[in-house]
């Protein structure tokens, strides 16, 4: 890849990091939270509970190019503001990509050989070249200084959880050859084409038993930066974490075999039941192997209400056990996050 300079800064930085700590995140932090909507683009759920917001900020933008709105309304102009807010206070930048279906429905909408039709020589391909051009406008509008702007380093996540059959570009929906050729394509579009730089790109399947599964669809290391995963599974109530455990084993072993960085890009469970959640069964997951633990960050998905949230907020019962959890010597929010776009620093 070809990165920015600020680009490479933060993704070595992220790779020493990662050795001894991990980044906390979560889906949409500034954008609202259980009971409000954004005004500014200083207040989270997270930093509501324990004093701090999270160092990773997660956003989609589902529908860029479409309407004004994301999948989930956040205004894209909001949404550009929190990105830029973030990373002035130091934090990461991640974008997921929820695409409706080119052939009809939304990213949900499986059956017909959508990924087939948005290839050069599709059907559709005229039109996702279109939506791409939307997406590096919206990347482009990222940036920020005086008197020369400069494009903010973004994790971008598309196409994620194709192990799974629930999207359009997963299977079995699609073969393991144009999954590839999609990616490969997006990459050298946005690249070359629109010359997009500040973007690090991350693979994120669902959850994976061996290495061959993960790597089954994998787009090739000049195309990857980050090996994700995303585990709702292992933290559940049928979920063992020692699963996860095992599970980021083998993630970070890959990483380190192939010269990437490892991340839990999603994870979580709904409603948080358990009120010691955090530091009974999410960070033992981590602490129970050094290995498992050298992932740069971890991401818990979006709090839209009080039935579908998964982070703590004040009046959560686990919002005394997340602040524990917070204090974990591992764990490091935004109020802890070190100089990630400088040229070098000296982990925590």
């Amino acid at each position: 890849m070809v990165f920015t300079k600020s680009t490479q800064h933060l993704y070595t930085n992220l790779a020493h990091l990662a050795q001894t700590r991990t980044l906390f995140g979560q889906q949409d932090a500034l954008a609202y939270g259980v009971g409000w909507t954004a005004r500014t683009v200083d207040r989270s759920d997270v930093k509501d509970t324990c004093g701090s917001h999270p160092a990773v900020f997660g956003w989609d933008v589902g529908r860029i190019g479409q309407e004004e709105y994301n999948l989930d309304g956040v205004p894209f102009q909001r949404m550009r503001e929190g990105i830029i807010a973030a990373y002035r206070a130091g934090g990461v930048n991640t974008i997921s990509w929820h695409l409706d279906n080119f052939l009809g429905g939304d990213s949900w909408a499986v059956g017909p050989p959508t990924v087939r039709a948005i290839l050069p020589g599709g059907s559709h391909h005229a039109i996702y070249r279109e939506r791409l051009d939307h997406l590096a406008a919206f990347f482009d509008s990222l940036e920020t200084g005086f008197p020369y702007p400069r494009p903010i380093p973004i994790v971008f996540r598309p196409f994620h959880e194709h192990t799974g059959s629930w999207f359009w570009w997963g299977k079995p929906h699609v073969t393991a050859a144009e999954y590839r050729a999609l990616w490969q394509f997006t990459v050298h579009y946005l690249q070359d084409e629109k010359q997009i730089h500040h973007l690090i790109w991350c693979y994120s399947p669902d959850v994976c038993e061996t290495e061959e599964q993960y790597l089954e669809y994998y787009p090739g290391d000049d195309y990857v930066d980050v090996l994700g995963l995303d585990d709702y599974h292992d933290l559940g109530r049928f979920g063992k974490m020692s699963d996860l455990t095992r599970r980021l084993r083998m993630l970070t072993t890959l990483a380190a075999a192939r010269g990437k960085i490892a991340a839990l890009t999603e994870t979580g469970v709904e409603g948080v039941p358990d009120a010691r959640w955090w530091t009974q069964t999410l960070l033992p997951a981590l602490h129970a192997d050094p290995a498992a633990a050298r992932i740069a960050w971890l991401l818990v998905w979006r709090n839209a209400n009080h039935k579908h949230h998964y982070g703590p907020y004040p009046d959560h019962p686990s919002a005394p056990d997340f602040r524990a959890f917070a204090a974990d010597e591992r764990m490091v929010l935004l109020d802890g996050v070190p100089p990630l776009y400088a040229s070098s620093f000296s982990p925590l």
